[in-house]
């Protein structure tokens, strides 16, 4: 069956945006995807909703090839913000490698993912912008998953590491 979607008026934009952070909060990412597009539908450069809607992919993350980083990481390329550029693409890496962890890929696959999330940390917080450590918390996240994992800690002398052990901050 095929529908002809309904657009939304530019004014209800705001009250969108805020049922789309609802919905990402009650855990319901599906709606708040929906919600997104039809923002976007109206606004195709809405910075909040490519952010929201890159968020609610990756929520979405389930650590299969279903998962679609690709098109999470497109959205947040178009976030203006060089800052935001790097945070949220940092924050799909580490998701996207949270996932795959929770489905029992091995380090060698995982490590890569986080070594690519804590670069993109750590370059965002060489720009963050006043009183935001955002960066800097994702950063010691990953840091402390992969410390604490006994999966890396065998792998700790691994060449793949080298990436993670001289990231700066």
């Amino acid at each position: 069956m095929e529908f002809t979607l309904k657009t939304i008026s530019k004014s209800g934009i705001p009250e969108a945006i805020s049922k789309a952070e609802l919905y990402r909060s009650l855990n319901e990412p599906e709606e708040a995807e929906s919600i997104c597009r039809d923002i976007l539908a109206v606004e195709a450069g809405h910075q909040l909703a490519l952010r929201l809607l890159g968020l609610a992919i990756t929520d979405q993350f389930c650590g299969d090839a279903s998962d679609r980083h690709r098109e999470a990481e497109e959205l947040f390329q178009r976030l203006g913000d060089r800052y935001e550029r790097l945070y949220y693409t940092g924050l799909l890496h580490e998701r996207r490698a949270k996932a795959q962890m929770r489905v029992g890929r091995s380090p060698h696959i995982l490590a890569p993912l986080f070594a690519e999330a804590m670069r993109c940390f750590a370059e965002a917080e060489t720009i963050h912008p006043p009183n935001n450590d955002d960066a800097i918390l994702r950063w010691n996240r990953c840091a402390r998953l992969l410390q604490s994992d006994p999966a890396f800690q065998e792998e700790k002398e691994s060449e793949i590491f080298d990436a993670i052990d001289s990231s700066p901050i």
